[in-house]
Formats: structure tokens, sequence, C-alpha cells
């Protein structure tokens, strides 16, 4: 039966081999990922992971704008009356300010 110490070194010495090993085949992946991606055009951003460039389309289901429902007559600024209500309107008679369709 081994001692605790020599089990220890033994645990050090594959913790080593296990990291050298990780560390040559995470070179040779990412190379053949980068070379995959090159021959099929594939970008970061069709991957859905890691930073998207400034100004990149969010993947998922398109969004509809809502229509305003309230107008400010002094601005003309709009509000859908979803959220938080802009100062104009907030603490007064909502009606007052309703669009008419």
């Amino acid at each position: 039966m081994s001692s605790y110490k020599e089990l220890l070194a033994q645990r050090e010495k594959l913790e080593k081999q296990i990291e050298e090993a990780k560390s040559r085949e995470y070179a040779e992946v990412l190379n053949e990922i980068k070379q995959k991606m090159a021959d099929y055009g594939i970008t970061l951003a069709e991957l859905g992971g890691g930073r998207a460039a400034k100004g990149a389309v969010k993947a998922g289901r398109p969004r509809a704008g809502v229509a305003p429902k309230y107008r400010d007559p002094d601005s003309g600024s709009t509000w859908s009356g979803r959220g938080k209500p802009p100062r104009w309107i907030a603490g007064l008679d909502r009606d007052a300010f309703l669009i008419e369709k």
C-alpha cells in the first residue's frame, strides 16, 4: 500500500501530465476549428458565443414595434403606454394625451 506522501506525489505528477496533454490538444483543436470556420465561411456571430461585433443583430424572433398610444401636444413625443411613463405624462390624466384613431 502506498503512503499518503507517495500518493500526493503521484497526483502532482499526473496533474502536470494532464495539463501538458490539455495544452497540446487545445492548440490542435483550436487550429482545426479556425480552419473549418475559414473553409465554410462561419463567423463568430453565427456561433452565438463570445463577443459580437458592435451593431450586430441578435438572433431570435423579430419583434414588432408597439404603436404609440399617447402623444405630448407640446413636443410631439409619443409613448406606447408600456414601461415607465415619461415625465410629460407622469402623474397626469392620460386620457387627455390619447391619440385619436
